[in-house]
């Protein structure tokens, strides 16, 4: 709720504008009468998705729920994951960039997308441009090994 979204959104444009290639996706509020019922996942090329939403059934012992979202993995995968093997298998020639907004909590239950993302850091040719969570709580282990790394610059938005 810091303007995390916003600014990659402000990038990305300006960034599109000056006919760098990018591609990548970012979250979004979901609000129905004012209130939050969850978030979808909107890739660069216009295609969006649930990534979770609000549920007051706890029944179901085999969702994946942060708080009172579930998160609805099959959808998040099915978008995010062919555009992420698809800037990965750019040209080294051309330098891509990816944005991933954001490697939390609810992407985080998809193994295939932390498996993406560290092919994604790990592609030479390819910037990522990314939101990551401030750690609070137990640490989200990706989260903190992107942190960690040498070839990494985090900014912290307020």
């Amino acid at each position: 709720g810091v303007g995390k979204t916003t600014l990659i959104q402000k990038v990305t444009q300006a960034l599109k504008v000056s006919g760098v290639p990018i591609d990548g996706f970012y979250t979004e509020e979901v609000r129905e009468g004012g209130r939050r019922t969850g978030f979808d996942v909107v890739t660069l090329s216009g295609k969006r998705g649930p990534l979770s939403r609000v549920s007051s059934d706890s029944s179901s012992r085999r969702e994946h729920r942060v708080g009172q979202y579930v998160v609805d993995l099959a959808s998040f995968e099915q978008l995010v994951l062919p555009m992420l093997r698809n800037v990965n298998h750019g040209s080294d020639a051309e330098k891509n960039i990816c944005v991933i907004d954001e490697i939390g909590k609810m992407e985080l239950f998809s193994q295939a997308f932390v498996q993406a993302v560290r092919q994604t850091l790990a592609a030479s040719g390819t910037v990522v441009l990314g939101t990551i969570p401030v750690p609070k709580g137990k640490p989200l282990d990706l989260v903190e090994e992107i942190r960690s790394r040498k070839d990494v610059k985090v900014f912290n938005v307020s």
